[in-house]
C-alpha cells in the first residue's frame, strides 16, 4: 500500500462519519464535462439552509510530456549533451558547414483555472515526476478583480515506496511554511507537521500521528493544536457493503473527555447511480432530543458526469 499523506492517515474512517451526508446543504449541483481537445469542465453549485448560494466553474488542460525535432540547423556549435535540460541537441560537422540536431521536450504541465460567484480568479499550474521522480510542485495563484488584491502559494509533494513528504508556502501572507512527512513500513504509519512564519521566526503550530493500516481496517490515533487535542479512530471494511467506524475526540483544553453525536443528531444518506454520468444523493437530520421542533434538515445532490 502506498503511503497517505499526514492528514490522511485516519482518512478511511473520517470519511465514513462526515463524507456524502447531502444534509449540509439544501441542494447541490455538479456538472462535470470533457471537451474533444481534452479540456476538462467542472460546474459546481451551492444553496445552504440559510438561503446563500455559491458557485463556480473550472476548467483543466493537462499538457502531456511530447518533444519536437528541428534538423539541418545552419549554427556553428560546440557544447557537451546536457540529458537533464529541457533542450538536447547534437551537432554534425560537415565540410563547410555544421548541422544541428535539436530535442525539445515539454515538461508536461497540468493548467486549472476556476471563476466562482464571488468574483475570484483561481489558477493552478501543476508539474509532476519532472523535476525527480516522485516530485510534484504547484503553483497557486488567487486574484480578487473588486479590491485588486492577489495570493500566491508554492505547494511540493514528494513521494517514496515508504515516504510522504509535503510543504506549502504561502508567499504572500508572512510567508508561512508547513511542512508534513509520513514514514511507512509494513502497515505502521508514523507522521508530523509543524508550521513556520518566516516573518516572526517562530513555529505556528505542530501536530503528530501514528496509525496501522491494511486493506480491511484502519487505526489511528492523531494529536493536533499543538499536542491538545487527541483523537482516536477505527475502520473496518466489513465486506463489501459494509463499513464501520467510529471515532472520539478528548480536548485537553476542555472539561469534556469524549463527544459521540454529543448533540443527539441523527444523520442518514442515500446515493443512487439512476443512469451512467447521473447520480443522485438525498440526505436528512433529525433532532432526536428535539423531534416536535422545526430543527430538522433535508438535502438533494445532483452530479452529471458527461
Amino acid at each position: 500500500m502506498s503511503i497517505p499523506a499526514f492528514s490522511d492517515i485516519a482518512k478511511s474512517s473520517n470519511d465514513l462519519l462526515t463524507k456524502d451526508f447531502y444534509h449540509t446543504a439544501a441542494s447541490n449541483l455538479e456538472i462535470k464535462s470533457k471537451a474533444p481537445n481534452g479540456v476538462s469542465f467542472n460546474v459546481k453549485g451551492k444553496s445552504t439552509h440559510d438561503s446563500n448560494t455559491a458557485g463556480s466553474i473550472e476548467a483543466k488542460y493537462k499538457d502531456d510530456p511530447s518533444g519536437t525535432f528541428f534538423n539541418h540547423l545552419l549554427f556553428l556549435i560546440r557544447s557537451p549533451l546536457d540529458r537533464s535540460s529541457n533542450i538536447s541537441y547534437q551537432a554534425l560537422m560537415r565540410p563547410g558547414q555544421a548541422s544541428l540536431l535539436m530535442f525539445y521536450r515539454r515538461a508536461g504541465l497540468t493548467l486549472t483555472q476556476a471563476w466562482t460567484t464571488a468574483n475570484v480568479l483561481d489558477t493552478k499550474i501543476e508539474v509532476e515526476n519532472q523535476l525527480a521522480k516522485g516530485l510534484k510542485a504547484e503553483l497557486l495563484t488567487q486574484y480578487l478583480p473588486k479590491s485588486n488584491t492577489y495570493g500566491a502559494k508554492t505547494n511540493l509533494y514528494f513521494k517514496q515506496p515508504n515516504f510522504h513528504g509535503r510543504a506549502f508556502f504561502d508567499l504572500f501572507k508572512g510567508p508561512t511554511a508547513t511542512i508534513d512527512a509520513v514514514l511507512g513500513h509494513e502497515g505502521f504509519l508514523v507522521g508530523a507537521e509543524a508550521g513556520y512564519d518566516v516573518q516572526k521566526a517562530a513555529i505556528t503550530r505542530y501536530s503528530a500521528a501514528v496509525g496501522y493500516t491494511v486493506p480491511q481496517y484502519s487505526a489511528a490515533i492523531t494529536a493536533t493544536n499543538n499536542l491538545s487535542v487527541f483523537a482516536a479512530s477505527y475502520y473496518h471494511k466489513v465486506n463489501s457493503d459494509v463499513e464501520a467506524g467510529a471515532k472520539a475526540t478528548w480536548d485537553s483544553k476542555a472539561g469534556d473527555k469524549a463527544k459521540v453525536n454529543d448533540r443527539g443528531i441523527a444523520a442518514i444518506a442515500y446515493n443512487v447511480l439512476l443512469r451512467p454520468g447521473f447520480t443522485l444523493g438525498l440526505g436528512a437530520s433529525f433532532d432526536t432530543q428535539n423531534l416536535n421542533e422545526a430543527a430538522h434538515k433535508v438535502g438533494a445532490s445532483f452530479t452529471f458526469d458527461a
